[in-house]
């Protein structure tokens, strides 16, 4: 396997995203310097992406902890712990040449072991998504301290698109080894390699970083501080951010409706660049184990009740648009336009539903679900409104569910305790990443969040998605995918919704925010204040 073969995954075709190189450059000398003020929302639930893979968590934890690369505008690799890298003539391994001197906040030197155990025991028995992103690993081999080895069974294109600070966070072995990972007191004072060291924690507060005086990456970073701000009201967010008590705020942190007021201040920039990488989705999951939704009829009864129209355009004010597949029209190369489709028509779920024998009762209705929206803020919220109206139209009462984000996870992806959930995904640049985990058997795990939360198990789709992690020719993993989103479209255990449309919102006198088509979930060690 050629390394052209193996990189065809990562190019700009994949994200249809042009060069972007010469909007990247600062405008002018970085000043150092000063401290800024963020906002998170909401409030993480721990501090390392590498266990808990929600935005909140790596919003912040991406500047604590680095990755092997990060990823220029045309999604080629930069070098990050890792300089260089060398794929075998076979495609049969992969080596790393990890940078020296690195250190971790506490002092110890970072070394391959680091690496080996990140992969081994965090990212492919924790992380929601690591499980099939290095399927194809083997063995990992450590020859020196600064030599990491993945012995593959099969090429895996896939890998050399999850190796930033956010997809791939590399944990310190001599803390977390021997343990709990998920209980390790570290989550919550998080030791890294990041440009930024964890000073302090007030719950409900804020979460205080500083300038990490020995950063590999020499100069940087620029500011002294970072203080993330935990705000759960969207229009607190959008008044300190007007009035400069807050200087950056990422994921869309302002009402829809206040967004064109925001963008026309003259000390406010809205910048949409920093989320290429992630390609995010918005969709309801069915939790398959609840009677009245293992008959297919009833998922595609709702799926003909609900307006995506009206969620793109009214609910989200025009900040996404109507999703076809489980897969981004962003990813050219593996979205699939021909699926099966589910257009707003309420005669037609009316019908699917009496067919399922569900008619309506004396009050009307045909029986009840419970709805537990994303804890994420009022567009969420409003989204989980919006579907309650539809499906009561059609017979369905809904109540809806409003909780802190510990309790969704814990009820979704541990407890299976919901009857549909609502959340959003990052396709990031090849489904294997961020897409295949909701439809794969092998993916459900009981605490994991972010993971096949329905139940659903399909022979036919596992064999399908395996077939795209063996598979080494890009039309060939290409069209496996497109057949998956064929297959989830059909069985329907998740409904898309919308193609979401992320935004931040800046001061103007905060420089390079976005530096790179991961910047969302990058650290902020290239931004810099203006005096």
């Amino acid at each position: 396997m050629s390394r052209r073969l193996l990189l065809a995954g990562l190019g700009a075709a994949t994200l249809g995203i042009p060069s972007r190189m010469a909007l990247a450059q600062p405008a002018s000398t970085p000043r150092r310097g000063g401290t800024l003020t963020a906002i998170v929302q909401p409030e993480p639930p721990i501090l390392v992406s590498a266990l808990n893979a929600g935005a909140p968590t790596g919003v912040v934890s991406t500047n604590i902890f680095d990755g092997l690369f990060t990823y220029d505008w045309d999604m080629s690799l930069k070098p990050c712990l890792a300089q260089s890298w060398t794929l075998a003539a076979d495609g049969l391994s992969l080596t790393f040449r990890l940078r020296p001197g690195v250190k971790w906040h506490d002092g110890q030197d970072f070394t391959a072991e680091d690496v080996k155990f990140s992969l081994e025991e965090i990212w492919r028995k924790i992380h929601p998504r690591g499980r099939a992103t290095f399927a194809a690993v083997e063995a990992v081999e450590t020859p020196d301290p600064l030599t990491v080895t993945l012995r593959l069974r099969q090429p895996s294109p896939v890998i050399l698109s999850a190796l930033n600070a956010y997809e791939a966070q590399i944990l310190p072995r001599h803390i977390y080894a021997g343990g709990d990972a998920l209980a390790n007191p570290a989550n919550l004072k998080p030791v890294g390699t990041g440009p930024f060291r964890f000073r302090e924690w007030v719950r409900g507060e804020h979460i205080i970083l500083e300038r990490n005086p020995d950063y590999w990456d020499e100069g940087k970073p620029y500011l002294d501080r970072i203080v993330f701000r935990i705000v759960p009201d969207a229009a607190a967010r959008a008044a300190l951010l007007e009035t400069g008590q807050a200087q950056y705020a990422p994921y869309s942190p302002v009402p829809l409706s206040d967004v064109a007021r925001l963008r026309a201040l003259p000390g406010l920039a809205v910048e949409t660049r920093g989320y290429e990488w992630i390609s995010p989705w918005l969709f309801l999951e069915f939790n398959l184990r609840k009677p009245e939704l293992q008959d297919r009829r009833v998922r595609q009864a709702i799926a003909h009740a609900i307006n995506r129209d009206i969620i793109a355009k009214t609910v989200w004010h025009g900040f996404g648009k109507p999703a076809v597949s489980t897969v981004p029209s962003s990813l050219t190369r593996f979205h699939n336009p021909d699926v099966p489709k589910y257009p707003f028509d309420v005669k037609k779920a009316e019908a699917l539903l009496d067919e399922a024998g569900f008619r309506r009762g004396a009050d009307g209705m045909r029986f009840a679900l419970s709805h537990d929206y994303l804890p994420y803020g009022d567009d969420y919220r409003r989204t989980g409104e919006y579907v309650r109206q539809a499906l009561r139209r059609v017979g369905i009462d809904l109540t809806l569910r409003s909780q802190d984000t510990p309790s969704y996870l814990r009820r979704v992806f541990t407890d299976y305790e919901f009857d549909i959930s609502s959340s959003w995904a990052s396709s990031f640049s090849d489904p294997q990443i961020g897409v295949q985990r909701l439809f794969w058997s092998k993916a459900i795990n009981k605490g994991t969040p972010w993971t096949n939360a329905s139940g659903y198990s399909n022979p036919e789709m596992d064999q399908v998605i395996e077939a795209a992690q063996r598979a080494v020719d890009p039309a060939e993993r290409a069209r496996l995918f497109r057949e998956m989103q064929a297959l989830a479209a059909t069985d329907l255990p998740n409904l898309p919704l919308i193609e979401l449309h992320f935004f931040t919102v800046h001061a103007k006198t905060l420089r390079d925010v976005a530096t790179g088509p991961d910047a969302a979930y990058s650290s902020l060690k290239h931004a810099w204040l203006e005096g």
